[in-house]
């Protein structure tokens, strides 16, 4: 018990330090928030859309692109700073290491996803189950936090490598997983190809609980944006 405090506590001092370190870098910044923004202002503007149809896939869009901003890009960012050795060289283990990244992308992730959920609240959106979206919003920003840790494994000391790869894969799953067009209209090969991405089951539940019933409903929803998590924990350690 002792060491598990122990490698615990070291894992949210790495937490730190990259938050410290990597919150304000460009690429965080312009990939994590201001893109995600702008993309989907571009699709909704001029649409004639409610707050309470925006707000489920801007909401997707906040946690996914926000707690995936960091966790690519530690690795290379630590092998080209030369701090990757000394880290590794340390009292730590790898686990350790690999879940303080995931902690920084984590909070990154919940708190800007915080923004764009307290505007749609202030415009008077609905939402039927508080706490099942904040316990939504936790596993979706964990799971996605991690999901972004697999790209880091390339090996490169280049960030822009690995963000681009990310982008590669991220892209595609935006636009199969109901941001922008809901579960019920996509054809059913569409609908088939969403449910490998665990975006899917966060907006799903967005829409449930802001719009009315989802495609899936919100413990299927919750049960498998559960599992995800740990199927790509299992892939990390």
């Amino acid at each position: 018990m002792k060491t598990l405090v122990q490698q615990l506590s070291r894992a949210w001092a790495i937490a730190k330090k990259n938050m410290r370190i990597y919150y304000a870098k460009g690429p965080v910044v312009i990939f994590g928030v201001l893109f995600p923004v702008f993309l989907f202002f571009s699709f909704a503007i001029g649409r004639q859309l409610s707050a309470s149809a925006i707000l489920p896939g801007l909401l997707g869009m906040a946690v996914f692109f926000t707690a995936n901003a960091i966790s690519p890009a530690v690795a290379p960012w630590e092998t080209q700073a030369r701090t990757l050795e000394r880290l590794v060289s340390s009292p730590v283990t790898i686990p350790t290491i690999i879940l303080g990244d995931i902690l920084a992308s984590f909070i990154f992730g919940v708190a800007i996803s915080l923004v764009p959920l307290a505007i749609g609240l202030a415009m008077g959106v609905p939402v039927s189950s508080p706490f099942t979206l904040a316990l939504a919003i936790i596993l979706a920003a964990f799971c996605f936090s991690a999901l972004g840790l697999i790209f880091s494994a390339l090996p490169t000391s280049q960030p822009s490598n690995v963000m681009m790869l990310s982008s590669v894969v991220k892209f595609p799953l935006l636009f199969i997983s109901g941001v922008f067009v809901p579960l019920g209209d996509l054809p059913a090969w569409g609908r088939a190809v969403s449910y490998f991405s665990p975006l899917t089951y966060f907006v799903d539940i967005a829409r449930h609980l802001m719009l009315g019933p989802g495609q899936l409903g919100v413990g299927l929803d919750l049960t498998l944006l559960l599992a995800f998590t740990p199927l790509i924990n299992h892939w990390l350690f």
